[in-house]
């Protein structure tokens, strides 16, 4: 059965990602996409709506992106918001013209007209308002069913057309979830059917129909969502699964035969190890640049999969705990709309040419949706608490080139971070927690002697989904220390920072 579908297209505004984050909330699958896709990217959902996003341009630039023009032949409806309804109004020859006076914060929305949109909302209900450019002309047969203090139109229809001048996907406007929700299901008749439930039974089946009687292997890492992959694909196909554990070389302290036991012990699964440590670092050494560690790293896992997939019969398939937020941050479309911010070694990091095709059952997932299917399958809390761990492993959290020294010094100075934490009752509170061995030297002194030695850099947030995150608020006599320790216990090491960047514009990981 195909999922029934609500398409959001992103514009470029910086609350497009909250969008989806609201649908999915109350159950509703969305997808977020560029604007250029390949409409056969969605060959296998039953589209229901679309949802134009706002964005920073104006459509009065010349390279301003524009509606997809094939969305326009199908009969669904369609939600404009701030520059995707001026998108509407100027392709249904409205008039947009630049406000002369910003309009930026909280309005007051006054609903003029009886509305499917805003069903069960206050006639006068506090909205959040972001942009420059507004409507001063209604498109013909087009009717404004709301205003503010600032615009005479601050929402419109026609027929299955709407659009709002606010941003319903924030926190600042009230009841925008159920604005968002009144589109989706009582307009667009999408089910609010998107469980843990329901998606665990309906990948279970898909997996048993696209694998038949082959074999797959499955890629883990010991992480969160490469255990939940392996977990769901077994209840799938049973003994048709063989996991398969990479020590790469690039792993923290003890995590071989942490990972090794609970992959066994806990879950149940059949796993092989794989020690690649040494092709790995061969392969990393004199290489510094980001991009170029994680697509060679990202080969090198397929390499050792294709040559264990020849030790087992009949291999045809190679699972992989792709998520949605991997997707998004490896997107690349060739306008420059959406650009790489990084490869994820399981999506922009893969070869072009595998022998074996992927299954990847949590691709369109966000983090926290994969804690609740985790939950849903009866997984060790540990297990779904661990902190999410990056494939490419440590080589992407020591800046510049990768050697078994700086290896060491790290996984040294990792593991003391997050013993502290641990003591300190606060592991379970953050999301995301790590060392980062940097590229700067520093001068210091101990005892009586001059010292010229490293810098690590220690990284905590708190997140939901990975595709925003805040710093955590570690209390000072933690961090101290855990500073105290690191230098005292780690040789080489004598400068600790603490990162207190959030997402954006940084990135989570250093690289």
């Amino acid at each position: 059965m195909k999922q029934d579908t609500i398409i959001i297209f992103d514009f470029g505004s910086q609350y497009t990602r909250l969008i989806s984050r609201r649908l999915r909330e109350k159950n509703i699958f969305c997808d977020l996409v560029s604007p250029n896709i390949d409409p056969n990217f969605f060959k296998d959902r039953t589209i229901k709506g679309f949802i134009l996003s706002g964005g920073p341009n104006s459509v009065f630039d010349n390279d301003s992106p524009k509606i997809p023009n094939w969305i326009m032949n199908l009969d669904v409806p369609i939600l404009g918001i701030c520059y995707g309804m001026q998108l509407i109004a100027q392709e249904f020859n409205g008039k947009v013209e630049e406000a002369s006076n910003r309009e930026y914060g909280n309005a007051i929305l006054k609903i003029k007209k009886d509305s499917m949109l805003f069903n069960g909302i206050p006639p006068s209900n506090k909205v959040w308002m972001s942009h420059s450019d507004k409507i001063i002309k209604l498109p013909e047969n087009f009717t404004a069913v709301a205003e503010t203090n600032n615009t005479f139109c601050a929402a419109f229809e026609y027929k299955n057309i709407y659009g709002v001048q606010f941003h319903p996907e924030v926190d600042n406007t009230n009841l925008g979830d159920e604005i968002l929700s009144n589109f989706a299901v009582n307009i667009c008749g999408t089910k609010n059917d998107w469980t843990s439930q329901n998606f665990i039974q309906n990948s279970i089946n898909q997996i048993k129909d696209e694998v038949g009687e082959s074999n797959v292997i499955c890629a883990l890492s010991g992480g969160v969502d490469s255990s939940i992959t392996a977990t769901l694909i077994h209840k799938a196909i049973g003994s048709q699964l063989t996991s398969i554990f990479v020590n790469n070389g690039l792993l923290r302290k003890n995590e071989e035969d942490d990972v090794m036991n609970f992959l066994k012990k806990d879950l149940g699964l059949n796993v092989i190890l794989a020690d690649a440590s040494k092709q790995f670092l061969e392969k990393l050494k004199n290489i510094s640049d980001p991009e170029k560690k994680r697509k060679i790293i990202g080969a090198e896992f397929i390499n050792v999969f294709e040559k264990e997939s020849k030790k087992i019969n009949n291999v045809k398939f190679l699972a992989q705990g792709t998520l949605y937020s991997d997707v998004v941050e490896s997107a690349l479309i060739k306008d420059g709309h959406q650009v790489v911010i990084k490869s994820h070694h399981n999506v922009g990091g893969l070869p072009e040419k595998m022998n074996l095709k992927l299954i990847e059952p949590l691709r369109l997932l966000f983090k926290d949706e994969v804690r609740e299917i985790g939950k849903e399958l009866g997984i060790n809390n540990k297990v779904i608490g661990r902190h999410p761990f990056p494939g490419p492993g440590l080589a992407i959290r020591i800046m510049g080139d990768v050697t078994e020294k700086k290896l060491e010094l790290l996984r040294e100075a990792d593991h003391i971070f997050i013993d502290e934490i641990k003591k300190a009752n606060l592991y379970d509170e953050i999301w995301q927690a790590f060392a980062v061995l940097t590229n700067t030297q520093s001068v210091g002194v101990m005892g009586d002697n001059r010292t010229y030695q490293n810098c690590v850099a220690i990284r905590a947030v708190n997140s939901k989904d990975a595709m925003t995150a805040d710093w955590s608020k570690i209390p000072y006599d933690v961090l101290s220390k855990i500073s105290s320790r690191i230098i005292n216990e780690v040789n080489g090491v004598n400068r600790v920072v603490y990162d207190i960047t959030s997402k954006p514009p940084s990135t989570i990981e250093w690289e």
